[in-house]
């Protein structure tokens, strides 16, 4: 009989274990992914306040694009008047969009292409990019390990027993997946 007591605290020490053990594991997987949001808009925001130091730079050259520049700021107020990460994902995908404008149009003034600043702003656009597709990764591939941890036995129990709810991955704009027609 006594062996049955045991048995039973046993089992139910296991089972509490697995309690915590599940929600812990659901919580920790949350938090990275909310993180990691976090460090896409960190990078979105070091993007956004580069850019009127980028405008000021190019304002100097006369015959530069006025409409590339109003593209920019106006791409720029969208982002930092966003209520939500959903809308400043969108809005710092059109001022990704505009600063290629900006940088293709540069490519016809040398002097422009030539300025220290400009060539400064340039190198540090191109390296908050590449943390913010870095940043992007690693908020998919936290994704990633939630939505498969809610699919396995038994935590798949857990999961639903909780209430989380599974998270949608980061997705590329419908233009920036367009193929660019090359013609000869």
């Amino acid at each position: 009989m006594l062996w049955i007591f045991w048995a039973l605290i046993a089992l139910v020490v296991i089972v509490i274990l697995a309690f915590i053990m599940y929600y812990n594991r659901f919580t920790v997987l949350n938090n990275r992914i909310d993180n990691s949001l976090a460090q896409i808009d960190v990078q979105l925001r070091k993007r956004a306040d580069l850019i009127p130091n980028l405008i000021n730079t190019v304002k100097g050259y006369k015959d530069y694009e006025k409409s590339v520049l109003v593209q920019v700021t106006k791409a720029r107020t969208a982002f930092l008047d966003a209520k939500d990460f959903k809308g400043r994902m969108k809005a710092g995908n059109q001022m990704q969009a505009a600063l290629k404008s900006i940088f293709a149009v540069a490519e016809s003034y040398p002097q422009l292409r030539a300025n220290e600043n400009f060539l400064q702003l340039q190198n540090e656009l191109s390296a908050i990019e590449d943390k913010v597709a870095y940043s992007r990764q690693y908020y998919n591939d936290s994704i990633l390990s939630y939505n498969n941890s809610s699919k396995v036995f038994p935590a798949k129990l857990f999961f639903n027993l909780y209430g989380f709810k599974e998270r949608e991955y980061l997705q590329i704009p419908e233009e920036a997946r367009a193929v660019p027609k090359v013609s000869f």
